[in-house]
């Protein structure tokens, strides 16, 4: 066998495992390795979602109010969000207050929207 075909059996041969390589560890590398990188992106993830709640819930109060009376956004009305749009089985009290305090500070709810999330505050 002259050297350039052992050559080119070696190289189809490494290509074939790193390809056998890829298929088993598909999408590792997109998987956070470290435990604490982990909490940290669920965290983000968990932080997103109650700001995204909070949102939704201060802007469907607005819808549903009637001309010339205040919307009500409540802590239990994200607590609902974050469970029916995002899934979370158990959002503490005090996470959801404090979203819905920033949403409604963001927004310029105090004319004319109404909340208990600052009544929240111990």
């Amino acid at each position: 066998m002259s050297p350039d075909a052992v050559l080119g059996v070696l190289v189809v041969m490494a290509g074939a495992v790193l390809m056998a390589a890829g298929a088993r560890w598909k999408g590792r590398a997109v998987r956070p390795l470290a435990p604490r990188r982990a909490r940290a992106l669920a965290w983000q993830a968990y932080v997103r979602a109650l700001s995204r709640s909070a949102e939704l819930a201060v802007t469907g109060a607005r819808s549903r109010a009637g001309r010339g009376e205040p919307a009500i956004v409540t802590v239990e009305d994200v607590v609902r969000l974050a469970h029916q749009r995002f899934g979370y089985e158990e959002v503490a009290r005090e996470h959801a207050a404090a979203a819905l305090r920033h949403a409604y500070e963001r927004a310029g709810c105090a004319a004319d929207t109404v909340t208990d999330a600052y009544s929240s505050i111990q």
